[in-house]
C-alpha cells in the first residue's frame, strides 16, 4: 500500500531560508529542519516606567526599571541602549542628515521648539552604578558596561530616571501639536541582541524600529 501511494503521488521538494526542505506528497508533510533553527532564541525584556507630563514645558520627567533575561547562549559584557528621542538633538545625527538629503531642512534642529532629548541618565545594575558612555557620532545609542558579566539564563535589573524634551511634532514620530502628544520611541531601551549578535542601529524616519519583546508596566501622572 505504501508503495503504490509513493509510485502513483507526485513528490514536490521546496527549499526556505528556515527549513532545510519541505517533502510535500498528499496528504503528507515532512518538514527537514536546519540544525541551526534550533539555535534560535530570544531575549526578554520587561518594563517598569514611571513618568509624570509637564504640558507647559512639554516634557516628561521619571523613571525606568527594567528586567533583562538573557535567554542567548552567551554570556554578555555590555548592553547597548537605544536613546533615540536624542536624534532630534542637534542636525548632526542620522536623523536630521536624513531629512537634509531628502527635504533638504538644513536648519531643521537650530529651532529650539523642533529640538528634542533625553537626559537625567543614571543607570544602575541591581543598585550599583554602572559606567556608561554614548557612541561616537550616535547620540541617540549608548554602550551599558556590566560590572558583572550575564550568563545564558541568568537575569539583571537596570534603571534611570531621564527627562524627556518632547519636540514640535512636524519632524517624525515624536512630537507634539500644542497640547497633542504622539509619543514614539520615548524612553531607554535595550538594543535587541540575537544570534547574529547586536542591532544598535540610530533613529530613522524611514523604516521600522526592531526591538525585544517583554512586557509593560507603565504610569503616566497628567496635569490637573
Amino acid at each position: 500500500m505504501k508503495k503504490s501511494l509513493l509510485k502513483n503521488s507526485k513528490i514536490f521538494l521546496f527549499k526556505f531560508s528556515y527549513l532545510k526542505y519541505i517533502l510535500l506528497i498528499p496528504g503528507i508533510f515532512f518538514p527537514f529542519m536546519e540544525a541551526s533553527s534550533q539555535d534560535y532564541f530570544q531575549q526578554k525584556v520587561n518594563y517598569d516606567i514611571h513618568v509624570t507630563l509637564n504640558d507647559l514645558k512639554h516634557e516628561l520627567r521619571g523613571s525606568e526599571s527594567v528586567e533583562y533575561i538573557n535567554n542567548s547562549p552567551d554570556t554578555l559584557g555590555f548592553i547597548y541602549y537605544h536613546l533615540w528621542p536624542n536624534a532630534y538633538s542637534d542636525n548632526n545625527t542620522k536623523l536630521a542628515k536624513e531629512l537634509l538629503r531628502r527635504d533638504g531642512k538644513s536648519k531643521l534642529f537650530n529651532d529650539p521648539e523642533l529640538k528634542g532629548y533625553i537626559d537625567s541618565l543614571n543607570f544602575e545594575v541591581g543598585g550599583q552604578s554602572i559606567r556608561w558612555n554614548l557612541l561616537e557620532g550616535l547620540p541617540d545609542i549608548c554602550r551599558l558596561m556590566l560590572n558583572k558579566p550575564l550568563k545564558p539564563g541568568d537575569t539583571i535589573y537596570i534603571s534611570t530616571p531621564f527627562h524627556l524634551k518632547i519636540p514640535e511634532g512636524v519632524t517624525s514620530r515624536l512630537g507634539h501639536i500644542g497640547e497633542s502628544y504622539q509619543i514614539s520611541q520615548w524612553y531607554p531601551k535595550p538594543a535587541v541582541y540575537d544570534r547574529t549578535g547586536w542591532h544598535q542601529m540610530p533613529y530613522l524616519d524611514q523604516g521600522e524600529f526592531y526591538s525585544e519583546y517583554g512586557s509593560f508596566d507603565v504610569s503616566i501622572t497628567l496635569p490637573v
